[in-house]
């Protein structure tokens, strides 16, 4: 896999996991006694929530990039 197509994956989960933080918000906005809920606790940090989840899908791509690094190092000394 070159770094076009890890990249590609890395904003593919990002986008995955925006639309289904927006999903269950919505969901949540319509369950009863939602009123309750949307009182709120003071201002959204929806964006703290949306910069783990790009560090976590970083930190994942770069182990695994590690790893493919590491088995092609053991295919050569194997050789």
């Amino acid at each position: 896999m070159n770094r076009n197509e890890s990249l590609c994956g890395l904003l593919s989960v990002i986008t995955l996991l925006v639309s289904a933080i927006t999903l269950s918000a919505q969901e949540i906005s319509e369950l009863p006694g939602a009123q309750l809920a949307a009182q709120g606790l003071g201002r959204p940090y929806w964006h703290v929530f949306i910069a783990y989840a790009i560090a976590i899908g970083l930190v994942f791509f770069w182990v695994v990039s590690i790893g493919r690094r590491l088995s092609q190092i053991e295919k050569k000394l194997g050789n």
